[in-house]
């Protein structure tokens, strides 16, 4: 009898082996990723703004695109030929299929960078291509050329907001093309609840590898601390902008894992240079000596990053090394306050979006002017309004970063401080300086890069000198995941492409 019941327990064992081997492994179906703010809007062209550009990448593509070392590969354009100093030719992949069914043709690409010239949100990224100088030699095959050399056209190409665009779904959608946008990408625009979540499916129909979760759903969570939470509790699976006091936090907990990487971001604290007194050059020098940067990054963000001593970052390429900081010196700025005839200071105010590390900041900022007889009030104003409003110029300071996404610095410079890219662009310092002008203008047209990278120290130098920013620090991708998620990896830009992600 118990050799029956041995040899019955065997079978039963291998049965239970072969059906396991038999069946394919099986994922969660969701993918729950949290962040700081909901997206203003999902239309590549409406808007530049971080938050939006991490949901744009999972349903948009681009014609090229930067790996996580920033190198160039191919995008929807399988290969590119440099026909002379203007002009690319591009061969695009065949039997790429958008969300709605249509097919990539040349004419969406022609469409949409149009459409993208024309955007007040992204012009400045691919402004510079000649409208009459694109030209379609059959469906797959496109020129599209510059209206002068343009060294960093490649890398622009590759920015979210050169994501290409189908031609129908955007003439049939109008005005509410941004909330319910069509790509190529693998995932497709399901819903937007307003102020809550987004969710993605994964498309079918992708000519790539496969999205491997169902659905992805980008949940508004504003507080980073309740981020953190939620990430714990197993609420979400991906926080994104881990604060730095919450590190430690996540690192211990066995269930999580932290990412932390250098990344292409810089912080800073704009002054609205058209408004009084901020139009003078000793108010803002003397502000950047008033404030302790050293003191921010090590009660704020806990160490997280370091002081950045110009506009660029230095993983950016052409970045000046050279710069000196400002120091922390009070006495410096009332003798600067002083000559400016505002021995007796003013009042003014800084805004702020309702991100926990920038309250934080501009309370240490008021604190600290008071030494030199600045009142701040400080303005915490919800984000979409806030970025409505730096962009129409309703401010005196404003907190806020930029990602020279592309590791190019005419993206990290021409959009912030040339004189034609006011307001929502990216200038929302109002700043105007010819020669900066001219050395922006020289930089985008060089094709030696030596030269162009002389243009580019100098106008760094001159940018500080200015002080339109009080410079803050070099930012970090900070980001919490579930231990069973498998397959993330960080992007330099902060914008992370999530359809190798998966969850055990």
């Amino acid at each position: 009898m118990k050799a029956i019941v041995k040899r019955i327990a065997k079978m039963l064992i291998f049965t239970m082996v072969f059906i396991g081997s038999a069946v394919p492994l099986t994922y969660a179906d969701t993918l729950r990723v949290a962040q700081g703010g909901d997206a203003r809007i999902l239309d590549p062209h409406g808007s530049n703004d971080n938050i939006s550009s991490r949901v744009i990448k999972q349903i948009n593509e681009t014609l090229v695109v930067q790996d996580e070392n920033m190198e160039l590969q191919p995008g929807l354009a399988e290969s590119w030929e440099k026909i002379d100093d203007l002009t690319f030719e591009f061969k695009l992949k065949q039997g790429v299929k958008f969300h709605n069914g249509e097919e990539l043709k040349a004419s969406d690409v022609k469409f949409t960078l149009l459409r993208a010239i024309e955007s007040p949100n992204v012009g400045h990224i691919v402004g510079v291509i000649n409208k009459d100088g694109i030209e379609i030699l059959d469906d797959y095959t496109i020129r599209i050329s510059t209206i002068e050399p343009f060294a960093p056209l490649l890398a622009h190409l590759a920015h979210t907001g050169s994501s290409i665009l189908n031609e129908k779904a955007v003439t049939e959608a109008g005005d509410d093309y941004g909330l319910n946008p069509v790509g190529t990408g693998p995932f497709r625009f399901k819903s937007w609840v307003s102020g809550d979540e987004i969710t993605l499916t994964k498309f079918e129909e992708y000519y790539g590898e496969k999205a491997k979760v169902e659905e992805v759903k980008f949940k508004n969570i504003v507080e980073a601390t309740n981020r953190r939470i939620n990430l714990e509790t197993g609420e979400i699976d991906i926080a994104y902008d881990i604060l730095a006091s919450d590190i430690k936090s996540v690192e211990e907990n066995k269930e999580l894992t932290l990412y932390r990487d250098a990344n292409l971001s810089t912080s800073y604290i704009g002054f609205n240079v058209q408004n009084k007194p901020f139009d003078d050059v000793r108010v803002r020098q003397a502000i950047n000596y008033a404030v302790d940067v050293d003191l921010i990054i090590e009660a704020v963000m806990e160490g997280v990053g370091q002081q950045s001593n110009g506009p660029l970052g230095p993983n950016v390429w052409g970045s000046n090394q050279e710069l000196q900081p400002y120091e922390y010196n009070v006495e410096k700025a009332k003798e600067l306050m002083k000559e400016a005839g505002l021995e007796n200071g003013f009042k003014t105010s800084i805004w702020t979006n309702d991100n926990k590390i920038r309250m934080d900041i501009a309370e240490i900022v008021q604190s600290q002017l008071k030494a030199v007889n600045i009142d701040v009030e400080i303005k915490v104003v919800e984000w979409g309004q806030y970025l409505d409003g730096t962009g129409n110029g309703e401010h005196d300071m404003f907190i806020l970063g930029w990602t020279t996404v592309i590791e190019d610095p005419d993206y990290g410079l021409y959009a912030l401080f040339h004189s034609s890219q006011f307001g929502d662009v990216g200038n929302r310092t109002f700043y105007s300086n010819a020669k900066v002008d001219e050395l922006l203008d020289k930089g985008r047209v060089e094709t030696d890069p030596e030269t162009r990278k002389a243009y580019y120290l100098e106008v760094q130098k001159i940018i500080r000198d200015d002080s339109p920013w009080i410079f803050l620090n070099i930012g970090q991708n900070l980001t919490g995941t579930r231990s069973k998620v498998k397959g993330f990896s960080q992007h330099p830009t902060g914008h992370h492409q999530l359809s190798e992600v998966y969850l055990e």
